[in-house]
């Protein structure tokens, strides 16, 4: 008996219609699992294996080491190969110190009474591909100040120093101890010079640092020196930070591979009739994700800048004008609380800055305690 035939065409013949659709997205799910681990392989391939994804590999972990998440580097480039950065950074950054000028700026006189005056600020928009940021022009650099907080215990908002001094205008300066990120704003790292006297020193007297700042005749200084050295030269107004990068008109840095990552920058410069000019520039942020010291440095030999040097960055960075925040810290809390800050006066010397730290034993202070 020949078996019985059966219409497929026949709607009794098929499965229910719920069945073949969830068929159907079984095979589109697994089709689209097959193209995503396609995808996958094909990316960890290149970013693994080509000389492309290296490089940005390579980026990537250079601008965590910027952050306080350090450590997450090791798993894009390997624990040895974090060990290797950073110590590639910091020789860099040695040798970059070592440089020593040739140029002399030329600090302009005091402007007679019958001249046309300037305005002794003004604030540019700048930008590249990646960021957005300001300009801060002060034609005067005897008109700058440094300024550090005026209780004990605790940073001080450059906001709150700019209106507490009555400055024009106040960027972020030096570095401080930071530990996971949760620093408080008051220890310094290296020194802190301000009048032309020492204020803050975690070193000995005979030990080189890095430091960046003003001399008694308005010329910037930059480099690695000794505190008798910084004192030879009539340092008036430092913080210690690292790298300069900009000596006699040319650029340290060679390329983007050795500009340090992608931050918020805050760095210093000056051009060869004396103006000083502070680069601030956001990131971490959609409308700005940063910059690299190459970056800042090609704009800064545009600008016509003979020396320039890095400041503290990050969550640090910040511009202030007439008592307003002019950029967007890359902090969701808003300004950082810090322990040195360059400020611009009309009349500096009126400005009294008293040494916080004088007959403090910072080896009992903690950091992090608020």
């Amino acid at each position: 008996m020949e078996p019985k035939s059966v219409d497929r065409s026949h709607p009794a013949a098929l499965p229910p219609r719920s069945a073949r659709r969830k068929r159907r997205r079984g095979r589109l799910l697994y089709r689209a699992a097959l193209t995503m681990l396609a995808a996958a392989a094909l990316f960890a391939g290149w970013f693994f294996l080509t000389p492309s994804g290296t490089a940005v590999r390579y980026m990537m972990a250079d601008t965590l080491i910027t952050t306080q998440h350090r450590h997450w580097a090791k798993y894009l480039i390997g624990e040895e190969g974090l060990e290797r950065q950073v110590a590639k950074y910091m020789e860099q950054f040695e040798r970059m110190s070592e440089v020593r000028p040739t140029i002399a700026v030329d600090v302009p006189p005091p402007e007679e009474p019958d001249e046309p005056k300037q305005p002794l600020v003004e604030i540019e928009p700048i930008s590249g591909d990646k960021f957005k940021g300001y300009l801060l022009i002060v034609r005067d650099p005897k008109k700058i100040r440094l300024v550090v907080p005026e209780k004990p215990g605790k940073g001080e908002k450059v906001s709150s120093m700019v209106k507490r001094t009555g400055a024009i205008a106040g960027v972020n300066a030096g570095g401080f101890v930071d530990p996971e990120g949760m620093g408080n704003g008051f220890q310094p790292t290296g020194i802190v010079i301000a009048g032309g006297k020492f204020y803050y020193n975690d070193g000995s007297s005979d030990k080189a640092t890095s430091i960046v700042g003003i001399d008694k005749d308005g010329r910037m200084v930059a480099g690695k020196y000794k505190p008798s050295e910084m004192l030879t030269k009539g340092v008036q107004e430092a913080v210690t930070f690292s790298p300069q990068f900009i000596v006699d008109g040319k650029g340290l840095i060679p390329n983007q591979a050795s500009g340090w990552g992608i931050a918020p920058r805050t760095c210093m410069a000056q051009t060869k009739d004396g103006t000083i000019l502070f680069a601030i520039i956001d990131g971490r942020q959609p409308h700005s994700i940063g910059a690299t010291l190459y970056d800042v440095q090609q704009l800064l030999l545009e600008k016509g800048a003979v020396i320039a040097a890095n400041l503290d960055g990050g969550s640090s960075t910040v511009l202030v004008h007439q008592g307003e925040i002019v950029n967007k810290p890359a902090s969701p809390y808003g300004e950082r609380y810090l322990p040195t800050a360059f400020l611009v006066f009309e009349h500096p010397e009126q400005v009294l800055v008293n040494n916080v730290w004088a007959g403090l034993d910072m080896s009992k202070f903690d950091p992090k305690k608020w």
